[in-house]
């Protein structure tokens, strides 16, 4: 098979990465719909069996069983650990905080992975990028507002769960060069079946159709998500990609308006300002100016059209 030249293979992979953050954002919406009326547990264990039933599905497509083999099982041991506490913690502060704030701060993960990938990848990142990194993390602090009593359960285990996920990513890089994408997806999502099956009992009810078609697309965004996250991770660098998967937050903010008719305080605002603001910037330092100015245009060029949209339908009515 012929080598990709690095642009093709950069562009795959952010196309890669966009398609797994939105898979995630819709398994984010269902979870917050679905945990409204079912335990965290029950969520997590049929939106594992769901996942895992379409994986399944599609093992053909992916080269049958072959792609399972491995010879690195303590790092999927590890890798599945790390599945567990960003599931458990993510989605127990998702039922109990905005969807907005919950995403926020969960978006402290690509800073994360920015500042890990240096002692477990070996690769540079200079000062202006760790600067980067510890704005984000005072856009954090901002949002949390220590002392304030905002500093809940559910807050800080999103930020743990971000701790996970960061780490997911950087052995989904490590181990790409071995792994296929498949194995990665699949081992990755049998310790929180198991965890949440052993946990189960005493924790179900019976879920209605709506349930059941929720959980049912909830395990379909899972499976878009791990296949295109993983697929974007093994292609380029984690200090590059990261910085994309903030597209989320645009569609997570929307969604919880409209859905939920959250609106987030001026402190949230702020603190998702300077934490976006900062992992632009990686984007800007890792792909350049030229590049990331094309790429901030097509990030906004949709909401721009929106906006255009919406003036224009209002002068339409005022002048009826």
């Amino acid at each position: 098979m012929s080598q990709q030249p690095p642009g093709d293979s950069t562009s795959t992979a952010i196309a890669f990465l966009l398609f797994g953050v939105a898979g995630g954002l819709g398994l984010d919406l269902c979870a917050k719909a679905l945990l409204v009326d079912y335990a965290l547990q029950q969520f997590i264990f049929l939106r594992t069996i769901f996942g895992l039933l379409i994986f399944l599905a599609m093992m053909r497509r992916f080269g049958g069983f072959d792609s399972l083999k491995t010879k690195v099982w303590p790092w999927h041991l590890l890798r599945t650990l790390l599945a567990s506490g960003a599931m458990f913690g993510f989605f127990f502060g998702l039922a109990r905080m905005p969807l907005i704030n919950a995403l926020t701060l969960g978006f402290t993960a690509p800073l994360m992975v920015t500042a890990l990938s240096v002692p477990f990848l070996g690769e540079h990142v200079g000062w202006r990028r760790w600067t980067a990194v510890v704005f984000g993390f005072i856009g954090v602090l901002i949002i949390l507002r220590p002392g304030a009593g905002f500093m809940t359960p559910a807050a800080l285990a999103i930020i743990a769960a971000a701790f996970c996920y960061a780490c997911l990513a950087i052995t989904a890089r490590k181990l790409s060069i071995t792994e296929t994408s498949f194995s990665l997806s699949v081992y990755v999502i049998t310790g929180p079946l198991l965890i949440s099956g052993l946990l189960l009992p005493g924790n179900w009810s019976a879920p209605s159709a709506s349930g059941w078609m929720l959980f049912l697309l909830a395990g379909m965004c899972s499976t878009a998500a791990w296949i295109g996250i993983i697929g974007g991770y093994r292609r380029a660098s984690p200090a590059m990609l990261a910085p994309f998967e903030y597209t989320a937050l645009i569609g997570g903010a929307i969604a919880g308006y409209y859905i939920w008719h959250e609106v987030p305080d001026r402190w949230v605002l702020t603190g998702a300002l300077v934490i976006i603001g900062s992992g632009l910037f990686v984007v800007y330092r890792e792909l350049g100016s030229a590049l990331s100015n094309r790429y901030l245009r097509v990030f906004t060029a949709a909401g721009t059209a929106a906006m255009a949209r919406r003036r224009r339908r209002k002068r339409l009515d005022s002048t009826e």
